[in-house]
């Protein structure tokens, strides 16, 4: 009786310390949890927040006038104004006049191109500003009104040089005026040697009816 007793007790003791182990255990679980690196929100309750940022575009800038446009070629004739010559040398101005109802502007030196009977080709070779007087002026803008005109300057040899027997005439003149592509035929009769070769000066404006760089404009 003394022995079966003394085994439930130890059985009871050994209950109970199995429950506070258990207990301990459970406590040290908790404790972890709480102290521990923070939960892992579980894949149903993570949203992604994605947010626009709204650019607000600035003001728009005032346009500056950039001043009078280039003159167009259907706005412009071209007509001899004048000539002149001596020693061998041949001096041609040519006058482009402008017909646009508002102001255009010219600046620079001019294509040329001789042309013969039913606008043939002729050979021509251009050299801009060159040795003579009246080309070698520095280039300027000329702003132009309706029928204002600006005016250049055509030098050339009428000498034969080398194995030239002639030098051959033109009837017109190919005028592509500055920054241009397109041009415009000019009567006029041009007999240059050397290959053809026309030296020009910039386009430049005229005071009343002379050339400032000769004098010739008008004649």
């Amino acid at each position: 009786m003394g022995s079966r007793r003394n085994g439930l007790t130890g059985a009871l003791v050994a209950l109970s310390l199995t429950g506070v182990l258990a207990g301990a255990c459970s406590s040290s679980s908790s404790s972890s949890s709480s102290s521990g690196r923070p939960p892992v929100p579980s894949r149903s309750s993570s949203t992604t927040s994605s947010s626009t940022t709204s650019v607000t575009p600035p003001p728009p800038t005032s346009s500056v006038p950039s001043g009078p446009a280039r003159c167009a070629i259907p706005a412009l004739s071209g007509s001899v104004a004048g000539r002149s010559g001596g020693a061998g040398t041949i001096e041609i101005t040519v006058a482009l006049q402008s017909t646009s109802a508002t102001s255009c502007v010219l600046t620079g030196y001019p294509g040329l191109q001789l042309l013969g009977p039913a606008d043939t080709s002729l050979p021509t070779q251009v050299v801009r500003k060159g040795s003579y007087s009246f080309t070698s002026m520095a280039p300027t803008t000329v702003t132009l009104s309706n029928g204002q005109s600006a005016y250049f300057n055509i030098g050339y040899s009428d000498v034969p040089v080398g194995n030239e027997q002639s030098c051959p005439s033109s009837t017109s003149l190919e005028v592509t005026p500055p920054d241009a592509t397109d041009h415009l035929v000019v009567p006029a009769v041009l007999s240059p040697c050397g290959g053809g070769t026309l030296v020009v000066s910039p386009v430049f404006a005229a005071t009343g009816t002379s050339n400032p760089a000769t004098g010739t404009v008008g004649g």
